[in-house]
Parts: C-alpha cells; sequence; structure tokens
C-alpha cells in the first residue's frame, strides 16, 4: 500500500506503492545509459500504447460482463426455471456490485495505486464468473454477478484515469477513447460466443481477459501522476521517462505536473466541504452530468436485453442481429477513437446525442405503430425492419460520443487532489443509474416497448441541452491546464 500521511509540516511517511515495478525500468535506463546505445534505450522502452493494450483488457471484461445477460436469457431461465423478475434481478445485480466498487474505487486508486486496484478488481471477476458456470440455483447466480460488479465497478473508474494520467495531451482523447472500445468488443464477444456455446462455458471464456490482464500489470509502469502526488520523485520521473521514451526530454512536463502539485494545499485529506468550491463543484457537476445522461439513455437497456428487443419487434434470427448490433458498435466506437483528437469533445457530443434523440423517435413511433396493424400485414414487418434501424441507429450514435466521452472528460477534468472521492462520487452515479434502467427495462419493455423508447429519447434531448451550456473542450489541453481553467 502506498500513501503519505502529512502533518502541519508537510513531511509524511512514503511507503512504496503496491505493484512497485519502477526499480526495473530504471536500472535499464543506467545500464544503457553506461553502454552508450540509444538504440538499445528505445527497444526496453515501453510504449504508451503498449500500456493502454494491457489495461484495456478491464474494459474488455467489463464489456463481456454487460453484454452477458442477452445470449443467455432464454437457457439460465429454462435450465435454473426462472422467472422475468428473478433473471432482471440477476441482470441488474452487476450494477448494484459495480456501485460498492464504484464507492471503493477512488480511494483504493488513490491509496495503493492505478495498477494496484486493477489487480485488486480481477480477482473478484474471477471468483464471479466461476460461481456462475457452476451455479445449481439463483443464489450461486446472484453471488457471481454481484462479484463481476464489484470488479467492474472499480475497472470502470480506474482504466480511463490510468489512461490519461499516462497519455500526452495530443494522443489523450483517442486512447482514452480506447477504454469504450474495448467494452464495445466484450460485449460483441459476449454476443457472438453466446450463439456457439452455452451459457456455463460463455461464463468461463469470461475469466480470460482478467487471467492475461494480472501478469500484465506487472510489465507496465504506474501511473507518473499518481507517483508525483505520493511524492514518489525518483519513480515519477522514471515512470514518466518509461512512457516517452528515453530518448525523450521531459523536463518540461515534469516541471508543469510539478507546478500543478505545488498550487494545491499540502493537506492530502478532502472533506465533502472542499467540493463547494467551484474549482472542484464545477468539474465534478459536469462529470457526474455527463455520466448520469449517459445512462439514461438507456443504452444498458438495449444492450442487455437487445434480443429480447428484436423478438418483440418481431425477428425471428434475433441473435444474429444482436452479434451485428455488437459488430457495428465496435465500429462505430473505432471511428470516434480516431475522430476525437480531431474533432473535439464537445462537438462529438452533441452530435451524438442528436443522433440518439432521432433514432429512439424513430423506433418508439415504430412500435407504438405496430398496435395499430396487424401481425399478418406488409405493414407490421416494415415497421418491424425500422424499430431495428432505429435501435442500430441508436447504437452507432451512442458509439460516436456518448459511449467513450463522459468516461474521457471525466477523467480529464477532476482535479488530482479530488479525483478518488469525486470519480468515486460520479462513478457511483453512473452505476446507479445504470442499475435502474437495468433492473426496470424488462419490465418497461413488457408494459409498453414504445412508451420506454419515448423516455429515453426525451432523456437524449435534455443532454444536448446540458453539453451545449456546461460542458467545456478539452481537446488539445494538458491536464493541468484543464484544471487551472476552473480556478
Amino acid at each position: 500500500m502506498s500513501f503519505r500521511e502529512e502533518g502541519d509540516d508537510g513531511k509524511g511517511d512514503l511507503r512504496k506503492p503496491f505493484l512497485h515495478t519502477g526499480s526495473w525500468y530504471r536500472m535499464g535506463s543506467r545500464q544503457s545509459s553506461i553502454m552508450g546505445s540509444s538504440q538499445s534505450i528505445r527497444e526496453s522502452s515501453i510504449s504508451v500504447l503498449a500500456c493502454v493494450l494491457i489495461v484495456a483488457l478491464g474494459p474488455i471484461q467489463f464489456g463481456f460482463t454487460c453484454g452477458y445477460s442477452s445470449p443467455t436469457q432464454s437457457a439460465i431461465s429454462k435450465e435454473l426455471r426462472l422467472t422475468v423478475s428473478q433473471f432482471s434481478l440477476f441482470g441488474s445485480l452487476a450494477n448494484v456490485g459495480a456501485m460498492v466498487g464504484a464507492i471503493a474505487s477512488g480511494q483504493i486508486a488513490e491509496y495503493i495505486g492505478r495498477k494496484g486496484s486493477l489487480m485488486i478488481a480481477a480477482i473478484p471477476n474471477i471468483i464471479g464468473w466461476l460461481a456462475i458456470s457452476f451455479a445449481r440455483d439463483v443464489s450461486f447466480l446472484y453471488m457471481g454477478r454481484l462479484l463481476e460488479g464489484f470488479g467492474v465497478g472499480i475497472i470502470s473508474y480506474t482504466v480511463p484515469v490510468y489512461i490519461a494520467e499516462i497519455a500526452p495531451q495530443n494522443l489523450r482523447g483517442g486512447l482514452g477513447s480506447v477504454n469504450q472500445l474495448s467494452v464495445t468488443i466484450g460485449i460483441m464477444l459476449s454476443y457472438l460466443l453466446g450463439i456457439f456455446v452455452g451459457w456455463r462455458l460463455l461464463a468461463v471464456l469470461g475469466i480470460l481477459p482478467c487471467l492475461i490482464l494480472i501478469p500484465g500489470l506487472f510489465f507496465i509502469p504506474e501511473s507518473p501522476r499518481w507517483l508525483a502526488k505520493m511524492g514518489m520523485t525518483e519513480d515519477f520521473e522514471a515512470s514518466l521517462q518509461v512512457l516517452r521514451g528515453f530518448d525523450t526530454d521531459i523536463s518540461l512536463e515534469v516541471n508543469e505536473i510539478k507546478r500543478s502539485l505545488a498550487s494545491t494545499t499540502r493537506r492530502t485529506a478532502i472533506r465533502f466541504a472542499d467540493l463547494k468550491r467551484k474549482r472542484y463543484w464545477l468539474p465534478l457537476m459536469i462529470g457526474i452530468g455527463l455520466l448520469v445522461f449517459q445512462q439514461l439513455s438507456g443504452i444498458n437497456g438495449v444492450i442487455f436485453y437487445s434480443t429480447t428487443i428484436f423478438e418483440s419487434a418481431g425477428i425471428s434470427s434475433s441473435n444474429a442481429v444482436t452479434v451485428g448490433v455488437g459488430a457495428i458498435q465496435v465500429i462505430a466506437t473505432a471511428v470516434a477513437t480516431w475522430l476525437v483528437d480531431k474533432t473535439g469533445r464537445r462537438i462529438l457530443l452533441i452530435v451524438s446525442s442528436s443522433g440518439m434523440v432521432l433514432s429512439l423517435l424513430l423506433v418508439a413511433v415504430s412500435f407504438f405503430s405496430k398496435g395499430f396493424v396487424s401481425e399478418d400485414s406488409t405493414a407490421y414487418g416494415i415497421l418491424g425492419i425500422l424499430s431495428i434501424v432505429g435501435v442500430v441507429c441508436m447504437v452507432v450514435a451512442f458509439s460516436l460520443g456518448m459511449g467513450p466521452i463522459p468516461w474521457l472528460i471525466m477523467s480529464e477534468i477532476l482535479p488530482i487532489k479530488i479525483k478518488g472521492l469525486a470519480g468515486s462520487v460520479a462513478t457511483l452515479a453512473n452505476w446507479f443509474l445504470s442499475w435502474v434502467i437495468t433492473m426496470t427495462a424488462p419490465l418497461l419493455l413488457d408494459w409498453s416497448s414504445g412508451g420506454t423508447f419515448t423516455f429515453y429519447m426525451l432523456m437524449c434531448a435534455f443532454t444536448v441541452l446540458f453539453v451545449a451550456i456546461w460542458v467545456p473542450e478539452t481537446k488539445g489541453k494538458t491536464l493541468e491546464e484543464i484544471h487551472f481553467s476552473f480556478r
């Protein structure tokens, strides 16, 4: 565990971080310097992209958890004789566990580091998948889902924060969007594999991302900004040098980070009363607002129960269509990853939210209209196709902005002094709304599909206004410049 307990004199007890891997790359740097070979230095360095790809296994696990309930609903319900309410509870328990994980995520990431928190998150995920795979009744299903959710709650906060803290400013948007891209890959994999394997084997396959993540964490550096905050100057500079390359001059970035930390109070503890200051409450409000509206769009209701939605639209091959939607979501998120550092965050959020409004309007009108035509008529089939087109367009629009960017902006705008507490609050709000949406979606869809999508449409319309009024553009700015703009 690593943290600093400081008194009034600013001096404190310094402990080493969990999963501390600074020594090997410092040793490699010194040895290469003695050898005088810049080529060997470059070869020994770890790129930011490699670090991102390793921690992206966490969001893949996140996505696999989100998508698991869609292809397995019929099989689990039939084998274990679950009612609709029991399976709805099963699907939503991941969000309950994630809320608990979200509460702990900020403090865990602050005290033992970003890498240590990911290690802690991986363990309950593995246990949870094993519990589901061996379940003989609902108790093991529920326990496994809760454990998965706890791990996912930590992952959902830690990964975007780690990526934002290690990425250079000109790549931060694209690399930060890899978080959501990985989530969509996990969702698509659960859809695709769910067609070919049973629900128990699918749960076993869910273990793989975390099994690969755990050893991978030992080969990447800790966040330099977290190390700097903890007062580990030597480790901080070594980590940053590894991330930027040993032949890169990091003096300007080092000085900027040090100045930013020096401008904050020496007291490391943060109280809720401190959040009343504008420099803190405004970025917190923006971060919470984006993550809340992300869930109120109803995307998790669509993702978790897409197979059921397509069946209600009259599509017989609903599993195949669900896989197709998953693939489209991956492609759209990849496009957003490429665009975010070119067009900026605000414009993508506005375009994304507006596109979701139009898509959900089409879905709602289609479902309402189906109540006035015969099931055997051509119009009924056309309306079914239109509802699928609307759902697909909604997923595409979401993936272009409202999927990746709220997490990205949250990780960018929260000052490092309050990041642990504020990040936990924002992540908790996101997962609470996710639980509400996931728990109510199958019941609302059974009541009125058209009414459900109308509500989601109105929430997306409010999102457009929120972004236009409150959300700042963070493209091309360092984290320190972003934080200074709120003062």
